[in-house]
């Protein structure tokens, strides 16, 4: 009896998923992720009212009404932007040269590995493929001293190749997301391809790449944030100021103040955040999509 009152006032039972349908239970679930996505803003909503409050840590809103908090923004995010020790406009673009070339190389490259996994048929294929994807339990720090010994014997360490040349020979995460792509896009395209006389090159680049533009987008996506926030790679492989990304450069701007005003940095912060939360707002629909149609077929 309990069951059955419990699953009148829930609705009706999807018999496919099952998962309550009723108006009752939608009001639920919409409660619960309204609550996830307060607790996800919550930060950031926080980053952007210090951002335009005060220096005083008792008082960080300040006074006065919307033109003096409107002054204080202002001044706020000019003094970051003019600082004298800090150049956040070079390091802006040091990070989106990086991020650029390597989300070109990963995206590239990755599809041409993932597609030679998924549509191409050769002995020992399966075998390279796990091991590929073993390479994903190695973290960053175990690697750090022979990647530094080895770029160093290149003549690279103090410039930003270590930072975005090896994107160009693949990523195991995105050769992994765009196989499985891959696989699910019908092999009946690739025979008709073969009958019309293309070989791999040609189905790959006029078959497969337009069909896969989703999936495309999200490993671009993927990388491209990697490398906006990434501060260990440019921290080891980087010598001089001037070619400091912005994860440096606000790491250097935290020890230059040193007591902290924490409406500055929290502007400083804004600056290094709102160019990814911009992305992801505008590209949020395909990401979306080329997750959820991200094959499952292995």
């Amino acid at each position: 009896m309990s069951d059955a009152r419990t699953s009148s006032s829930l609705g009706k039972v999807d018999p496919a998923t099952g998962v309550a349908a009723g108006p009752v239970a939608r009001a639920y679930r919409h409660l619960i992720l309204g609550v996830a996505a307060a607790a996800a803003l919550l930060p950031i909503l926080y980053m952007l009212v210090i951002s335009t409050g005060g220096a005083d840590p008792a008082a960080p809103f300040g006074d006065g009404g919307v033109a003096e908090t409107a002054r204080r923004t202002v001044e706020n995010y000019r003094g970051v932007v003019a600082d004298e020790n800090t150049d956040f406009p070079l390091y802006l673009r040091n990070t989106l040269w990086i991020a650029i070339l390597g989300t070109l190389g990963t995206t590239l490259s990755s599809a041409v590995v993932a597609y030679g996994f998924s549509r191409v048929r050769w002995k020992g294929r399966d075998a390279v493929f796990i091991i590929v994807l073993s390479t994903m339990m190695v973290p960053f720090p175990v690697v750090m001293v022979p990647l530094f010994t080895i770029f160093r014997e290149l003549g690279w360490i103090g410039t930003f190749m270590p930072l975005w040349v090896p994107a160009w020979f693949g990523n195991a995460f995105s050769i992994f997301l765009l196989r499985q792509f891959f696989l699910a896009i019908p092999k009946e395209l690739d025979e008709a391809s073969r009958i019309d006389g293309c070989g791999h090159l040609r189905n790959f680049i006029h078959v497969i790449l337009p069909l896969s533009t989703p999936a495309l987008l999200v490993v671009g996506l993927f990388h491209f944030m990697f490398v906006w926030n990434d501060f260990l790679g440019p921290l080891v492989f980087l010598t001089h100021r001037d070619q400091f990304t912005l994860a440096l450069g606000l790491q250097l701007y935290l020890s230059k103040l040193g007591q902290t005003p924490w409406n500055l940095l929290m502007a400083a912060t804004t600056i290094m955040v709102a160019p990814v939360l911009v992305l992801f707002v505008l590209m949020q629909r395909t990401f979306v999509e080329g997750i959820s149609t991200t094959g499952t077929k292995g």
